[in-house]
């Protein structure tokens, strides 16, 4: 029997990104910052196309031996695999060094250019199942992008530059959402650096031309890059959904969340914060599903601050967060998750509060699915018997419970009222049993009186001879009249009154 509880911890270091650089770290990106991770990347990437030379020379080499040594005149048609090899090879290492470049060319599937970059707002899209607001949001997003880049010296060509990559893009949606990822983030890193060039390392400056960037090109390529079919982010949907639902028994007093929610503040920040995570679904922009993050981690902080009367810290902030995931049950939760890692700015995901309280969500996340009896203080058979729903956890003493959180005593009281509920009920059954016994007995005396008198009638018949009346030969009503003429009391009355007259 276990006398700790282990509650749950994670070391701050354990949020950083494993080489050591000092951004924050993803799940996602197992566990590397965005920087590291298409270094990484790029590095399995030239890695691959080196091996793959080297298997195409080899390939090749051994050919001209056998050539050499058979002294066999090879056909043109043996050939010509390895050189298609080669000549794929080549196209392949070709497209990789240039993907970058050429979404800074002009687009053969561009409409003619017109006298201002600026009038073009929107470009036809290829699917004609486009919904009309999915249009219209498009829209706005594209003449707030305008409107922002019209003061700007180079708003003109920032403009032309998003339109081509976007359109470009658009015809992409068959791609792998990994190769969607780093076309959109290559784009970010080279206009970012330009940026940096052109207004000479102001950086909000170039910051605040990103975030536009990004609300203008994601707005329209919401609907070809979030939870694509190249995907299975909508199965890891429905497995984050179905596991948050087995796990509904999990209390607030397992997870050593110090939240007292019978105090109002308390409880309207939790409910602010469930609504800020839901939200997140309905948001189009990676920054604004990164703001619905941010508010809801604020509101724990705040529900945690009033609940301890101190400030709240990161030991006391995950196991909220989790605690409200749980109860939230986000929806297309891993779908968002990726659609932020992929498509977000990478220097939003690196620093400051916003990647802060990401990189926490993604750790509750992967908490949830992992959870298991020891991270909740439980045995491996009382865990798997709440998971089944064979059975569910005792509700916790006064006594124990006051060692984890400060609403323990009211969750307390509200269990033991639902044992006194459920005594009642029980006693209720057992009335109601000795109820239906009794009308049953009921039934059964009533047939067994009725049976009786029966009998009785059968053996004592209801009609009977006078005697005297049989003797005189007389009728029934003679025999009547000579009961009452037996009345010897009626001769003692008084003589019925005389009229008399009034003498007036």
């Amino acid at each position: 029997m276990m006398s700790q509880r282990r509650g749950i911890h994670l070391d701050q270091s354990e949020l950083l990104c494993k080489k050591g650089c000092g951004f924050y770290g993803n799940t996602g990106w197992q566990g590397l910052c965005s920087k590291c991770w298409r270094e990484e990347n790029q590095r399995e990437k030239q890695k691959q196309i080196q091996e793959d030379w080297a298997l195409a020379e080899r390939l090749q080499r051994e050919e001209e031996e056998a050539y050499a040594r058979h002294q066999k005149p090879q056909s043109q048609s043996s050939i010509t695999p390895f050189s298609k090899f080669e000549e794929r090879k080549t196209k392949e290492k070709s497209s990789k060094v240039h993907t970058v470049t050429k979404f800074f060319t002009p687009s053969t599937k561009t409409p003619p250019k017109k006298d201002s970059p600026y009038d073009a707002q929107s470009s036809p899209s290829p699917s004609s199942s486009a919904g009309r607001h999915s249009s219209l949001d498009s829209d706005h997003a594209t003449r707030e992008f305008i409107d922002f880049l019209k003061p700007l010296k180079s708003g003109r060509e920032i403009f032309k530059q998003c339109r081509a990559f976007t359109e470009s893009m658009v015809y992409k949606r068959d791609m792998g959402a990994d190769e969607l990822s780093e076309c959109v983030q290559d784009f970010y890193q080279n206009l970012s650096d330009r940026l940096q060039t052109q207004f000479k390392g102001s950086t909000d400056h170039v910051e605040s031309v990103m975030d536009e960037v990004e609300k203008y090109m994601m707005s329209r390529l919401y609907k070809e890059v979030f939870c694509p079919e190249t995907t299975d982010d909508e199965k890891k949907d429905l497995a984050i959904q179905k596991r948050i639902r087995s796990l509904h028994w999990v209390t607030i007093e397992m997870l050593c969340v110090p939240v007292d929610e019978e105090i109002p503040e308390v409880s309207d920040s939790v409910v602010k914060a469930i609504t800020d995570v839901i939200e997140m679904d309905s948001k189009r922009v990676p920054k604004e599903k990164l703001a619905c993050v941010t508010r809801c981690s604020k509101h724990i902080f705040n529900a945690i601050k009033v609940s301890k009367k101190e400030a709240a810290s990161a030991d006391d902030f995950l196991p909220t967060l989790i605690y409200i995931v749980l109860k939230a049950n986000p929806p297309r939760l891993q779908s968002n998750i990726q659609y932020i890692t992929r498509f977000c700015n990478p220097s939003r995901l690196m620093t400051g509060e916003d990647g802060y309280y990401f990189t926490n969500l993604c750790c509750a996340v992967a908490f949830i699915e992992k959870l298991d009896g020891q991270s909740l203080n439980l045995s491996s058979e009382e865990f798997d018997l709440y998971m089944s729903g064979q059975a569910s956890p005792s509700w916790p003493q006064a006594s124990g419970a006051s060692s984890c959180s400060p609403g323990s005593a009211a969750l307390s009281q509200v269990h033991q009222r639902l044992d006194l509920l459920t005594g009642l009920g029980e006693r209720q059954e057992r009335v109601m049993e000795k109820a239906r016994q009794l009308e049953s007995d009921l039934i059964d005396w009533t047939d067994e009186v009725e049976q009786k008198v029966q009998t009785a009638l059968e053996s004592f018949p209801a009609e009977t001879k006078n005697p005297t009346a049989t003797a005189t030969g007389g009728t029934s009503a003679e025999a009547s009249s000579a009961i009452d003429a037996d009345n010897i009391e009626n001769e003692l009355l008084p003589p019925p009154l005389q009229p008399q007259v009034f003498a007036g």
